[in-house]
């Protein structure tokens, strides 16, 4: 039989095509498949690292826009003259011109622009005499006999502030040449009250003392009227406006200075003899930042007397032009403030990254232990760890980088501020994490298994403990870094390494203990307890070990929550403190939490102190009289000035006792009624008083007439009327000493309690005259009394008998914008750390669903109730949050105890406190017990949730799923 031509021998077959190859069934790409397995993994795997990174991405950016806001804010508060260049130079011999001012200005403006910007709208620059001259005009007036001064000015953009009301504006041409030097008189401007004042008018010529080449004089050709006073233009500028008085000795005189327009700008220097020029530049704070503020400072010294100024002085020709400002001593300053409030700044994100990190390695740790036995299997059909590693980094890529990406553009979408590095790096760090927490554990899972090394975790723990002491030594040795230095790395990190030990020592407690608690409740009739707490000592995944021997991660969640305890419970510590402090500066600005006052040593309206007293809220009542201006006879010094205050000794001992000023014994006041008008009326003397007193009898003499007897029968550092430590006062009761000095109507009251201030203001104007209620709004504001704080608030409506309140100094100590960016920072950090520590405890109790669930479907078949099943859950997870509950406080007050008392909180109170942190037991426990209550709560639903679906799978399956 013939072979067919077309039909080949089996041994010369012809191999396939590369296209036929290419054309038949390929394998499916492992991401796809893995992804598509396992979709809702993917999705929160996702979610994790987007809120990880979104996080890590906004943090950083809400500190820049906290710092900038604070930094502009510091700076607006100062004063537009303190954030301004000011350039002086003398005023040319020939050639002074407008032109010649507005080139100079040119140069300037053109060296700026690198750091800080200068505001065009806001620039001054003019030409003035540099000493007034007086005005000789007999018909003048003349206060004391002495004749009015005046100096003159050119400042270009004058006009645009002012009206003219009379007359009109200096002329600009320039004088024709030849002309006298002298003659004609320099034309000027005065303001309309100035020229009233000093009794000038349109068309006076107004001179000065003759010298030996002529009499100089101006003639007043115009009249004007400032809009507003209050405008930067007239800072340092204040005698164009109005007239100013200058005192000489008792006797005092006129001073008013004058506009001059650009035609006599070349003829000033004949008025003194001396002009010179200037220019006034306002830095544009709203365009400072905080991270480039030490450039900025370089780059402004540079400009006062460095390369900058050098270059400007060649530029302009004027070798004698200077620049200074204040902006480098307030640049120091805001530096200094910011460092200080540092770090409760940096602790709150501290914390949340470190809860951030445990979290993010938890989710890698249950990820490759619940993939477990598929790459075990991939390995053993010949794959290679580093191409199985490549390929879990190839998903954690297509999951992980996109979410990252999202997360950052919205976070600098959400969080506008020019630095962009900070953020980027963050966002990578994080994302890196992320990306590599499943990758490198299942590299673990795969290594081979080595010996284990027995001293190789007590070794690991003991270094983390040594650590962690050096940290607190260190800290309590030397103090936090000093004031303006660089955020102390070791206060931030040594509450995070507190919460690491405690942690470690947790999870070497917590399974014994709690196997202690299982086997005593193994002693009695119920299951659920016992069974609960058996898997509890156990730990999460024990009844499922993989294939080498290794339980589920454990000690992860207790890190987790010991660290969002510890740091939260340490940053609201330092908050209580703060508002303890900042309500004890504000009591003794006050006097209470309420204080009424009459200026000078007039009473307060019969009654008023009685009502304010019975007002809602009002716990301690004290009418006091106070008088400043009292002596003290019989002392070594001749006579001593001091002040004395005469009050009810129960309700004053009790003022004194809350505010922390001053405690005494009321007995000591009251014990002493004079049984004869001779008899010596008991006294608290200050405590420098009582030095220079020592014992014996003393006449105290008010200054409004009387005197009485005193002795000294007890000593006080301070007093709330008076609060000052080395103030020089005497304390009298009210019953002896008002009838001796004529002390019946208080002139101050003080009350203790939630007063509320607009009623406290209503009474007082109901208790003021008809007559005074009219005038109060035409009266004058006078001056606040000597020591009194700025915070006080003293309302225009009230300038009459001041109102001041606790809570409106305690809310002006809090407004600066860095303590708020702080605490909001702080806050953001707690609820971020709060969410990743609940995270992790989800995150556990999600592994063990599958185990948990055929155990409660086998126990179900034995009669196990659906309630039981759920007290069965949380006996199982709540001791270990319970155990990191009490662990976090502990370790919190620790932190505390250990930290606290190296912290300066100055400049989070807002005025100068002595150094220390506080330790009290609420804020601890807040933190502790709400984060355990949300915790317990998470475990609640998810158990009431999930856990029949799971049950009812398992009973129809038969088998774990």
């Amino acid at each position: 039989m013939t072979t067919p031509p077309s039909a080949a021998p089996p041994s010369e077959a012809t191999p396939p095509s590369a296209a036929a190859l290419r054309s038949g069934p390929r394998p499916a790409p492992w991401v796809r498949t893995r992804l598509r397995a396992a979709p809702l993994g993917t999705l929160l795997a996702a979610a994790l690292a987007f809120v990880a990174v979104l996080l890590a991405a906004a943090l950083p950016r809400a500190q820049d826009r906290g710092a900038d806001q604070a930094l502009r804010s510091f700076l607006e508060r100062s004063g537009q003259t303190n954030t301004s260049l000011h350039v002086t130079a003398p005023a040319p011999m020939s050639g002074q011109s407008a032109e010649a001012l507005d080139g100079t200005l040119k140069s300037l403006l053109s060296h700026t622009g690198a750091t800080f910007r200068i505001d065009p709208d806001a620039v001054v620059h003019g030409t003035r005499t540099t000493k007034r001259q007086p005005l000789l005009n007999p018909e003048l007036s003349r206060p004391h006999r002495l004749p009015p001064k005046m100096s003159l000015l050119y400042i270009k953009q004058a006009q645009e502030h002012v009206k003219l009301v009379e007359g009109r504006w200096p002329s600009d041409a320039p004088r024709p040449a030849g002309a006298a030097a002298y003659e004609p008189p320099l034309q000027v401007a005065l303001s309309r009250k100035a020229a009233d004042t000093i009794g000038a008018r349109v068309g006076s010529v107004l001179e000065s003392a003759p010298l030996i080449d002529g009499t100089p004089s101006v003639e007043v050709v115009g009249l004007y009227s400032v809009t507003d006073e209050t405008e930067a233009l007239w800072v340092n500028l204040d005698c164009l406006p109005r007239a100013c008085k200058k005192f000489v000795g008792e006797s005092y005189l006129w001073e008013a200075d004058a506009l001059i327009g650009a035609g006599d700008l070349n003829r000033m220097d004949l008025w003194g003899h001396d002009a010179e020029d200037f220019w006034r530049l306002p830095v544009e704070v709203g365009r400072l930042r905080a991270d480039r503020l030490d450039a900025t400072k370089e780059e402004i010294a540079s400009y006062t007397a460095g390369p900058t100024a050098a270059a400007i002085a060649v530029e302009t020709r004027r070798e004698r032009i200077r620049t200074t400002s204040w902006l480098p001593e307030l640049f120091k300053q805001a530096h200094d403030r910011r460092q200080a409030a540092a770090p409760l700044a940096l602790i709150g994100p501290a914390g949340v990254g470190g809860v951030a990190f445990v979290v993010l390695c938890l989710a890698g740790a249950l990820a490759a232990d619940r993939r477990d036995a598929e790459l075990r299997l991939l390995l053993a059909r010949g794959g290679s760890r580093a191409g199985i590693v490549g390929r879990l980094l190839g998903e954690g890529a297509v999951t992980v980088l996109p979410a990252a990406a999202a997360a950052t553009a919205l976070a600098v979408l959400l969080l506008p501020t020019p630095r962009l590095a900070p953020a980027l790096l963050s966002a990578a760090v994080v994302a890196l994490l992320a990306l590599l927490a499943f990758p490198v554990r299942a590299a673990v899972l795969l290594t081979p298994p080595r010996p284990a090394g027995r001293w190789r975790r007590p070794v690991a723990e003991l270094l983390v403990v040594i650590a962690t002491a050096a940290a607190v030594l260190e800290v309590r040795r030397r103090g936090v870094a000093p004031a303006g230095s660089d955020p102390d790395p070791l206060l931030i990190a040594a509450p995070l390494l507190l919460a690491l030990c405690g942690g470690l020592l947790l999870a070497r407690l917590q399974p014994v203990v709690t196997g202690w608690l299982a086997r005593v409740a193994g002693r009695g009739s119920g299951l659920v307890g016992f069974l609960g707490l058996a898997r509890a000592a156990r730990g999460p995944g024990a009844g499922g070990t993989n294939a080498r021997g290794r339980t589920g991660p454990s000690v992860l969640p207790m890190v987790a929550l010991l660290l969002a305890i510890t740091t939260g419970g340490f940053g609201a510590v330092v908050l209580d403190s703060v508002d303890a402090n900042r309500l004890g500066v504000a009591r003794l600005a006050v006097g209470g939490d309420a204080a009424i006052s009459a200026f000078g040593k007039a009473p307060l309206p019969d009654g008023l102190a009685k009502a304010a007293g019975e007002l809602p809220g009002v716990r301690t009542s004290v009418p006091l009289w106070t008088d400043h201006d009292s002596s003290i006879l019989g002392m070594t010094l001749r006579s001593t000035q001091t002040s004395v205050i005469v009050a009810e000794p129960a309700a004053y001992a009790e003022l004194s006792r809350v505010l922390g000023c001053g405690s005494f014994d009321p007995a000591l006041l009251a014990a002493g009624g004079a049984q004869s008008a001779d008899a010596p009326v008991p006294a608290l003397f200050s405590a420098g008083l009582a030095r220079l007193a020592g014992p014996g009898t003393f006449t105290v003499r008010p200054g409004n007439g009387g005197e009485l007897k005193a002795q000294v029968v007890g000593v006080i550092d301070c007093t709330p009327a008076r609060p000052a430590r080395d103030a020089a006062t005497v304390v009298l009761p009210a019953g002896p000493a008002t009838a001796l000095i004529g002390s019946d109507r208080p002139n101050q009251w003080l009350g203790l309690g939630p007063v509320d201030g607009d009623r406290l203001r209503a009474l007082v104007r109901s208790a003021l005259p008809p007559a005074s209620s009219a005038d109060q709004d035409r009266a004058p504001a006078p001056a606040p009394a000597a020591g009194q704080d700025p915070a006080s608030g003293i309302h225009p409506v009230d300038e009459v008998y001041p109102v001041r309140t606790s809570a409106e100094a305690v809310a002006e100590l809090g407004a600066d914008p860095l303590q708020r960016s702080a605490q909001r920072l702080f806050w953001a950090s707690v609820a971020g750390a709060a969410g990743f520590a609940l995270l992790a405890v989800l995150l556990t109790l999600m592994r063990t669903v599958p185990e948990r669930a055929a155990l409660l479907a086998r126990l179900r078949t034995m009669g196990l109730r659906r309630r039981q099943g759920v007290a069965l859950i949380l006996a199982e997870t709540l001791p270990q949050t319970l155990a990191a509950t009490l662990g976090g406080a502990l370790v919190a007050a620790a932190a505390v105890a250990l930290l606290g008392p190296a912290m300066d909180l100055s400049t989070l109170v807002g005025a100068s406190v002595p150094t220390g942190v506080r330790l009290t037991a609420g804020p601890v426990l807040t933190q502790a017990l709400g984060l355990a209550a949300l915790v317990a709560a998470a475990v609640l639903v998810e158990a009431a949730t999930s856990g029949r679906r799971q049950i009812t799978t398992e009973l129809r399956a038969g088998d774990q799923r």
